[in-house]
C-alpha cells in the first residue's frame, strides 16, 4: 500500500489520488486520528495509459475505511464504488437521496460496460489476460446501493463522535452536494470544505449553489478556470441560430450530451425554442436509454430543483414529454434513425463522443454538408469530441478516417460547472483568513490561471496538488 498513514497523528491531512491535475477519476483520502474518509470514489475516464490499472488497482485497502463520501452520481467520482465494495469496504456511503437514485442507474451501467469490454479483451488477448475480468459486477453494484445512507441538504449528521458531516446543495447536477467536515482534533476542531462539481448560478432546473461552508481546508474544484461561459440566454440564442439554419438547409443536428445533467438541459432549451415558436416543428430524437432513465427521476427530487424547474416539468415546457420528444429505447430503432432523411434533431451520449450511441451518428452523418454536430461538453484532448474541434478536412470515428463535411460548432455555456468567474466569487469570502486551498479536478493551466487570481484576491495559501500528495490541514 502507498498511503498508509499512522493511526493517531496530531492533525488531520488529505491525499490526493484522483483528480489532482486531471479532470478525472475523482478520490480524497482524509486521515484523522483514527478515522479515514474517503471523499468520491470515480473512474478514470482516460483510454490507455495506466487508467485500467489505477481503477483496478486501490492505493490504500478499502477495508480499513471508516466512511465514504459522494458528492455527487457523474461517475468521475461515483463510477469506482462498486469496486471499492467489491475489495473489502464495508462501511457507510454517505449522499443524497436522489443521488442514491441517479447511481442506480448509472453504475449498474457502468457495470454493463465493464463486461461488454472484459468481453472484447477475452476474445483479442485470451481470458487469462488481467483486464478479461470485469471491474465490478451487477452484484457489487446491489451492494453498494445497500451501503448508502442518504441525508437531506442542511442537516448536521455525527459520523463518529469526532466527525460531523453536513451536505449542502451544489447545484451542479441533480443531488449534487458540497461537503463539509467538521473533525475532531484534541480540544479543537478543523473543518475541511469539498466542493465536490461546483455549479453555476442562473442555470435552469436547478437551484444555485449554496455559499461554501467554512473551512480551514477548502478543497475546490477548477475545471474552467482561466475561462469564461456564455450566459445560457446567449447560448439558446447561439442554438436556435444553428439549429434554424441546419434544419432549413435539410440536415441533422447531432448533440453528444452526458445522460445526466447536460441531456435535460439542452433538451429543455430546446423545447421552449420550439414551444416559443422560435424553431421549426421537428423531431427531438434522445437516444440514451439511460438519459431517458435518469430523466425519470427529476421529478422524484423537487427538494433538488429551482422553483422554475418544478414549474416547467407540470407543463409543456419540459424535457420529459411532448408531441415531438422521443427518448429511443432500442438498439433497432436507433439505427433506423441513421436511415433517416428528414431533418431533426438528435441527443445522443456521450457528451465527448467515447462512447455510446453517438459515435454511430457521427460515423453515419460526418460526411453530410447539410449536418451540424454541436459539442456542449469539455472535450479533452484526444476524445473524439476534441478531434472533431481540430482544424482538419478528416476524423477517424470508429477505426475509419472520415471527411469532415459537416459543420462542428462548440457551445460552452451549457457547462454545469461554474466557471473562472463564479469559482472566484464562492471561494474569495475566504479572503484575508487562515484557510488553505487546493484546487484539483482541472488540468495545470485552468488551475495555475484560477491560483493566480485567487492569491490576486487575497488568498494566500493556494496550491494545485499531484497525484498522491499529501496536505495537512494545519
Amino acid at each position: 500500500m502507498n498511503d498508509q498513514p499512522a493511526h493517531g497523528t496530531a492533525g488531520p491531512r488529505v491525499t490526493f489520488w484522483g483528480g489532482a491535475g486531471e479532470v478525472t477519476g475523482t478520490m480524497h483520502l482524509i486521515a484523522a486520528g483514527a478515522r479515514r474518509i474517503l471523499l468520491d470514489c470515480g473512474l478514470h475516464m482516460e483510454r490507455g495509459g495506466d487508467s485500467r490499472k489505477r481503477n483496478r488497482e486501490f492505493p490504500f485497502d478499502p477495508a480499513t475505511l471508516d466512511a465514504v463520501v459522494l458528492s455527487h452520481a457523474h461517475v468521475d467520482h461515483s463510477g469506482n464504488l462498486p469496486n471499492l465494495v467489491r475489495q473489502g469496504y464495508r462501511g457507510p456511503i454517505y449522499c443524497t437521496a436522489a443521488t442514491r437514485d441517479l447511481i442506480d442507474l448509472m453504475l449498474l451501467d457502468s457495470a454493463r460496460i465493464q463486461a461488454e469490454e472484459a468481453r472484447l479483451i477475452a476474445l483479442s488477448r485470451g481470458p487469462g489476460d488481467p483486464g478479461a475480468e470485469a471491474l465490478y459486477t451487477a452484484v457489487d453494484v446491489q451492494e453498494t446501493l445497500d451501503q448508502c445512507i442518504c441525508l437531506p441538504y442542511g442537516q448536521p449528521t455525527d459520523l463518529a463522535p469526532d466527525v460531523g458531516l453536513e451536505l449542502v446543495d451544489a447545484g451542479h447536477v441533480l443531488g449534487s452536494a458540497i461537503v463539509a467536515l467538521t473533525l475532531g482534533v484534541g480540544t479543537g476542531v478543523k473543518r475541511i470544505t469539498f466542493t465536490g462539481d461546483l455549479g453555476r448560478p442562473g442555470m435552469p432546473l436547478l437551484r444555485d449553489p449554496a455559499p461554501l461552508p467554512d473551512c480551514d481546508l477548502l478543497i475546490s474544484e477548477c475545471t474552467y478556470g482561466g475561462q469564461r461561459h456564455e450566459p445560457i440566454d446567449r447560448m439558446a440564442e447561439m442554438l436556435r441560430v444553428l439549429v434554424k439554419q441546419t434544419i432549413e438547409r435539410g440536415g441533422k443536428v447531432l448533440i453528444p450530451a452526458f445522460s445526466l445533467g447536460r441531456t435535460q438541459t439542452v433538451v429543455h432549451c430546446l423545447q421552449q425554442l420550439r414551444l416559443a415558436g422560435q424553431l421549426p416543428d421537428v423531431p427531438i430524437f434522445v437516444d440514451s436509454p439511460l438519459a431517458g432513465d435518469i430523466s425519470q427521476i427529476y421529478p422524484r427530487h423537487p427538494e433538488c430543483m429551482s422553483a422554475d424547474g418544478v414549474r416547467d416539468l407540470q407543463g409543456a415546457v419540459n424535457f420529459l414529454q411532448g408531441p415531438l420528444l422521443h427518448y429511443v429505447k432500442s438498439v433497432e430503432e436507433s439505427k433506423a434513425l441513421n436511415m433517416r432523411r428528414e431533418p431533426c434533431i438528435l441527443v445522443a451520449s456521450s457528451g465527448m463522443g467515447e462512447g455510446g450511441r453517438i459515435r454511430h451518428h457521427l460515423k453515419h452523418n460526418i460526411d453530410d454538408p447539410r449536418c451540424t454536430v454541436i459539442l456542449i461538453s469539455y472535450q479533452p484532448r484526444d476524445t473524439l469530441g476534441w478531434r472533431l474541434l481540430e482544424r482538419r478536412p478528416t476524423v477517424r470515428i470508429m477505426g475509419r478516417e472520415q471527411n469532415k463535411w459537416a459543420d462542428v460548432v462548440s457551445l460552452r455555456g451549457f457547462s454545469g460547472h461554474a466557471d473562472h468567474a463564479d469559482l472566484l466569487q464562492a471561494i474569495s469570502p475566504f479572503a484575508g483568513r487562515p484557510v488553505k486551498v487546493c484546487l484539483v479536478h482541472g488540468e495545470f493551466e485552468p488551475a495555475r490561471q484560477l491560483a493566480a487570481d485567487l492569491t490576486r484576491h487575497g488568498l494566500h495559501d493556494v496550491s494545485i496538488p499531484e497525484r498522491g500528495q499529501t496536505v495537512n490541514v494545519v
